[in-house]
């Protein structure tokens, strides 16, 4: 084809260092900023992973590799990645986009499960970027891929290594606990798919895998005063620990890259917390740019191109 074709890769976007985490904080609050508290708790969180996030370099190597990917027969595509709330913000790509001469796009969140909160953000913010620019670019945007077999498949195969971690006594009685980043619980009352779309990839994923054990817990949530989705990871934790449950395997499902609420909320705050309850907890993998989680998304880009 003729047509200059591209991928808009969304994800959250992560400051680049330590100095940018009060405008980042600021960015994510609609440009109201937090106190000078909340802006410390956050930058010592991001000291205690290396000073910085690594997901703009994971973003990155993904949008490279799917570009790879989509062109390994013949050179069409061109892969950009817009971030919502850090440089390179969504408006700024698709004004690059403009200005190369896209005419078509698939725009895919890297996010598998849809809420108006999370997915329907990013499309709107490209939407309004799209009016505010005056771009024709014609953008078809994926709203979920939950489901989606390979995706399932690469998950799958995460949960699978993770047991390996483990020995044979500790498998017998061993809990798989998905999670995903929590959102507030007024989305209960739009009918949001989210909570619904994170059950089905759990209990896809339980199936594939053969888990007779498993539980979802939300994490993350935000310290605002309105009531958050749980129950939260620190919760279960608890509670297992209470029941003499003593071997967890985390498997942040909502997540497909290694950032902030993965290597701190997991990695360190549950990790600290399972040890203090005398828990041996691991965590899979993340998706981040395995092979696997690639041919994913080039199934998903290639799939929806064909409707637009």
């Amino acid at each position: 084809m003729s047509e200059r074709w591209g991928v808009l890769l969304m994800a959250y976007g992560s400051p680049e260092k330590i100095d940018d985490v009060a405008a980042y904080f600021t960015h994510i609050r609609g440009g109201r900023p937090p106190s000078p508290e909340a802006v410390e708790d956050l930058k010592e969180r991001y000291r205690r992973i290396g000073g910085r996030s690594p997901l703009f370099e994971i973003t990155y190597r993904q949008a490279r590799a799917l570009e790879d990917h989509l062109n390994d027969s013949e050179e069409r595509w061109r892969v950009y990645v817009g971030m919502r709330h850090a440089p390179p913000f969504i408006r700024e790509t698709i004004a690059q986009m403009k200005n190369d001469g896209v005419q078509r796009a698939v725009g895919l969140a890297l996010a598998p499960h849809y809420s108006r909160m999370s997915v329907g953000a990013y499309i709107e913010a490209a939407q309004q970027a799209l009016r505010e620019i005056q771009s024709s670019i014609q953008i078809g945007f994926v709203e979920s891929w939950h489901l989606h077999s390979l995706f399932l498949k690469a998950l799958s195969e995460r949960v699978r290594l993770g047991l390996e971690r483990f020995s044979p006594q500790e498998r017998r009685q061993l809990i798989v606990v998905f999670t995903a980043h929590s959102l507030p619980e007024r989305i209960l009352s739009w009918n949001d798919p989210y909570p619904r779309q994170l059950l089905e990839t759990s209990q896809a994923v339980a199936e594939r895998v053969g888990l007779t054990q498993w539980r979802f817990a939300y994490q993350s949530a935000g310290h605002t005063p309105e009531p958050w989705l749980g129950p939260d990871l620190l919760d279960i934790l608890k509670e297992l620990g209470d029941e003499g449950d003593k071997t967890l395997l985390v498997c942040p499902v909502g997540f497909v890259a290694d950032h902030l609420e993965v290597l701190y909320d997991i990695d360190l705050e549950a990790r600290r917390r399972a040890e203090e309850l005398g828990i041996h907890l691991e965590r899979t993998e993340s998706l981040n740019d395995d092979p696997q989680f690639v041919a994913a998304l080039t199934a998903i880009v290639r799939e929806h191109s064909h409707i637009l």
